[in-house]
């Protein structure tokens, strides 16, 4: 990569923030990371399941999505819940979202998905092995206890190979065989043998000091306000009024990406959805393999001699406050599931909260930002943060004009301003 002498702001310390940070700083930006806590114990991505999944190229805009979150509204336990608010960007957030939920917005995105999040693990492998972060690669088992759970992962299955992802659908016997010192009560599921898993804050710990090492900086801080000079911005002013001088900034910063995006005239529909995770640090039986719970929508992770089980879709604009009702939901269903483990296993568990910043079509916003010659956004990857970071990093560096190696993808069906 060649030499580059550009002061870069890139706004947010999460796992996006992070990777964009990383490629800029190894193609020689100076780069300094603004979070108001730079530390990342605010950010989504720092306790989340850790899992790395091709086998996501659905986007969360899909048929069906609409019924079953009606459904699961009247249940206080359930892995969904929009909590109704007088705020009208989220209900046309809502509207844009109930448009986006058909076969079509499938269609449109599942290759793009897909191709980006190939692109991205064979990127996270190659910063595992460059940073000595062990990532785990024994693929994803989704576990299905009903045969019509079973039918509609089985038609997943199906999508998935043709749209270049492996996978494999398992009876008892072969999900016997892939974590053979389990007890589960599942009657089959699908391997994704080219799904994976770390430990999130590991990685994004190896990031921070990569990054420092290289010159970066990190500033607990927050952006309130760009100077301009014509189609640029200047400067960075903050909340204690310092100034920061920048050649180019990336607006990396999640859920709150849209408050920042404002000052720029672009309107970012944007919710936080908020979800939960647990470490169980003395599992009572220890997976091999990573996993989702169909019927409970809960993630489940092996993070060394701890397990991590997290879950729910929370639409609930920026609270990250604990509901108590949603955690006993998410470990009533890892409990079916893996019937060796108790509900009281869970007493006095530290619970972690999050917001995923969700778009209403599933899919994040990369690009430029218009009327502005040195801004980008990069933001809005719902739960694929820690998948999609590495490409993410990658296209950034690309639109700067540092990076030319990788196949090509089809980055302008994300451009910020495609919801007008």
């Amino acid at each position: 990569m060649s030499g580059n002498s550009q002061e870069v702001i890139v706004i947010g310390g999460g796992g996006i923030g992070l990777s964009v940070g990383w490629y800029l700083s190894r193609a020689g930006f100076q780069v300094t990371i603004l979070d108001r806590d730079s530390s990342g114990r605010e950010s989504c991505s720092d306790q989340n399941a850790g899992m790395v999944v091709p086998s996501h190229f659905i986007p969360l805009a899909a048929p069906g999505v609409i019924g079953q979150g009606l459904k699961w509204m009247l249940n206080p336990k359930s892995p969904f819940y929009l909590r109704p608010r007088l705020d009208l960007e989220m209900w046309r957030w809502c509207w844009d979202f109930f448009r986006s939920s058909n076969k079509r917005n499938v269609l449109k995105y599942r290759q793009l998905l897909s191709d980006m999040s190939l692109q991205s693990r064979r990127l996270i492998l190659e910063m595992g092995e460059e940073l000595d972060v062990d990532i785990v690669q024994r693929g994803l088992v989704m576990y299905c206890q009903s045969r019509k759970g079973l039918e509609n992962e089985t038609a997943v299955a199906d999508m998935a190979r043709l749209v270049g992802v492996e996978a494999e659908v398992c009876g008892r016997e072969r999900i016997r065989e892939l974590d053979p010192d389990v007890t589960m009560d599942v009657i089959g599921g699908v391997w994704f043998p080219q799904d994976c898993h770390l430990n999130p804050g590991t990685l994004l710990a190896a990031l921070r000091k990569d990054i420092s090492s290289r010159g970066g900086r990190f500033l607990d801080a927050e952006a309130v306000r760009f100077i301009r000079e014509g189609r640029r911005v200047t400067r960075i002013v903050t909340e204690s009024e310092d100034e920061l001088h920048v050649d180019q900034i990336v607006l990396a910063c999640g859920a709150w990406t849209p408050d920042l995006a404002r000052e720029f005239g672009l309107r970012l529909p944007m919710q936080g959805g908020k979800g939960y995770s647990m470490t169980l640090q003395n599992p009572v039986e220890q997976p091999r393999v990573c996993s989702l719970l169909k019927e409970g929508r809960v993630a489940v992770t092996p993070m060394g001699k701890k397990l991590r089980v997290a879950g729910t879709m929370e639409i609930c604009g920026r609270d990250l406050s604990v509901n108590p009702l949603r955690v006993q939901g998410i470990i009533e269903s890892f409990c079916q599931f893996f019937p060796a483990f108790k509900p009281e296993h869970f007493d006095g568990i530290d619970i972690w909260s999050g917001l995923r910043p969700c778009t209403p079509d599933g899919m994040p916003y990369i690009g430029p930002l218009p009327n502005t010659d040195n801004a980008i956004v990069a933001t809005g990857h719902s739960m694929l943060g820690l998948s999609l970071g590495p490409v993410t990093g990658q296209i950034i560096a690309r639109q700067l004009g540092v990076m030319d190696d990788g196949p090509a993808l089809e980055v302008g069906l994300l451009a910020p301003q495609r919801f007008g």
